[in-house]
């Protein structure tokens, strides 16, 4: 079974995580109704993709 010869530092530990940080999406306004959408995806709350109609959206009833 493999084991380290030495213990592994702070230093070297947070050097190997330097590239793990999470990175917020990219979001765009949708150009139909301004809502934030991921880029290259259809808006959910309009439903339109490039200037068309890809799917109706149902209204939500507020109770």
């Amino acid at each position: 079974m493999a084991v380290p010869k030495k213990r592994t530092s702070k230093s070297r530990k947070g050097m190997r995580r330097a590239h793990d940080a999470l990175t917020a999406p990219n979001l765009s306004a949708c150009p139909q109704c301004g809502e934030p959408k991921l880029p290259h995806r259809v808006c959910g709350s309009c439903g339109h993709y490039r200037g068309r109609q890809v799917f109706e959206v149902e209204a939500e009833d507020d109770l």
